[in-house]
């Protein structure tokens, strides 16, 4: 009964998951990074190196890069049959940066569902690959070894499509909620107390009046408003990264409509799921009461 629940409630959950992935990536208009509106968008560009960081090594291949994710599993037999477990299983961290015609976009890549189409599979008799992937005939015949490894990487010049959380900093694209910005410059001087008596404490008597609490609110509102034209003065600085509510975040080498007929297919298998454990918790329940 247990798994048939788990199967029933996983797989409708799954379902639905996926049709609103695929529903989110076709309703949300592809936007050009230089006219982007803030918020939750589309780009198609393609992967460009980041400034002053180079390329990462992929673990398995040493494979220069700029995004990997690695799998090793072990094989475990019991008599009966085989399985695959889980050894290690990594993700590189680091941001990557992607273009289109009319400029760049950063992008934090974690939480990120990242979909490369540069996927490799082979097998060994040790945790770790001694030398190069085996290919031909020799991959044939290695599906026996003890260990399966699977590499996935983003590379330099791949296109890349992204959906997710974009903001912009400096170039006079943000606007400045004055109230919060002074808030934040209180509390930040409040973290240092006894420099705020030296400042503003004028009487000296250790504690600050409403008088003087008046002169602080306007220092801070001041120093809010340079900040801000301060920041404003950068050149722009575009970023993506993951939505804080339960928008789908995305990184693909593959187009929306691909994705999306995947997401499709990934749904139906779980409506499937969801309706036979559905029959089997109705089998269950006539066989108890019968």
């Amino acid at each position: 009964m247990c798994f048939a629940v788990v199967g029933c409630g996983g797989g409708a959950w799954w379902c639905i998951n996926r049709i609103s992935a695929a529903r989110h990536m076709l309703d949300t208009p592809t936007s050009k990074i230089r006219s982007a509106a803030q918020g939750y968008v589309e780009f198609y560009g393609v992967l460009h190196e980041v400034p002053t960081v180079p390329q990462q090594l992929a673990p398995l291949t040493g494979t220069p890069c700029l995004w990997w994710r690695i799998k090793v599993e072990e094989s475990r037999d019991n008599g009966k049959s085989r399985s695959w477990s889980v050894v290690d299983s990594r993700t590189s961290e680091g941001w990557l940066q992607m273009a289109d015609a009319t400029g760049e976009c950063l992008i934090d890549p974690s939480g990120a569902q990242v979909r490369p189409t540069t996927r490799k599979v082979w097998y060994g008799n040790s945790r770790y690959p001694m030398g190069p992937a085996k290919s031909g005939l020799f991959a044939f015949f290695s599906h026996n070894d003890s260990y399966r490894y699977t590499e996935e990487r983003l590379h330099v010049g791949q296109p890349l499509y992204a959906i997710g959380d974009f903001k912009t900093s400096g170039g006079g694209r943000q606007g400045l909620d004055l109230n919060a910005a002074q808030s934040e410059v209180i509390r930040e001087w409040k973290g240092d107390f006894n420099g705020l008596l030296q400042r503003f404490d004028s009487n000296s008597d250790g504690q600050l009046d409403d008088t003087e609490w008046n002169r602080v609110r306007l220092a801070a509102q001041l120093e809010a408003e340079d900040r801000h034209r301060q920041t404003s003065a950068r050149p722009a600085v575009n970023f993506m990264g993951r939505p804080e509510t339960s928008q789908p975040f995305i990184l693909s080498n593959a187009g929306e409509d691909e994705l999306a007929r995947a997401f499709y297919w990934q749904a139906a298998f779980g409506a499937l799921a969801c309706l036979l454990g559905a029959l089997a918790i109705n089998w269950l329940l006539q066989n108890y009461h019968g």
